[in-house]
């Protein structure tokens, strides 16, 4: 049995902006408003459909990359002066770990979700 996943809702205060930031972070495009939504797809077909929301509960989001992604990725963090951590419950601010063979970081997005890019999945 085929099973994907498609899409995902994610709140936001003001659902262009909290898209816009991750697309810039990821260095990807963020879609034209449908409905309700604004879509931001990623390389394997998942939308992150932002929607407006008055009250938002953080959620975890993990993005896996090649090692040179995660250099841009990385670089673009750093230039928007975004804070990070090398650690989900961000204890460990301004360093990335070195996990599973690779490399992670995670941030916050402007709602609050804890953002993580990783180069190599979890063993």
């Amino acid at each position: 049995m085929a099973v994907d996943l498609n899409h995902t809702i994610v709140q936001s205060r003001n659902k262009r902006a909290s898209a816009e930031f991750l697309g810039r972070i990821l260095g990807l495009p963020v879609g034209k408003d449908w409905g309700p939504f604004t879509p931001l797809e990623t390389s394997n077909g998942v939308t992150l459909d932002y929607m407006e929301a008055t009250s938002i509960q953080p959620n975890h989001y993990c993005f896996i990359v090649s090692e040179p992604e995660f250099d841009e990725i990385f670089a673009r963090i750093e230039e928007a002066g975004v804070e990070f951590w090398a650690d989900p419950g961000h204890h460990t601010p301004g360093e990335i770990n070195h996990l599973y063979g690779g490399r992670g970081v995670y941030f916050d997005d402007p709602d609050g979700h804890n953002m993580e890019v990783i180069t190599a999945p979890y063993a």
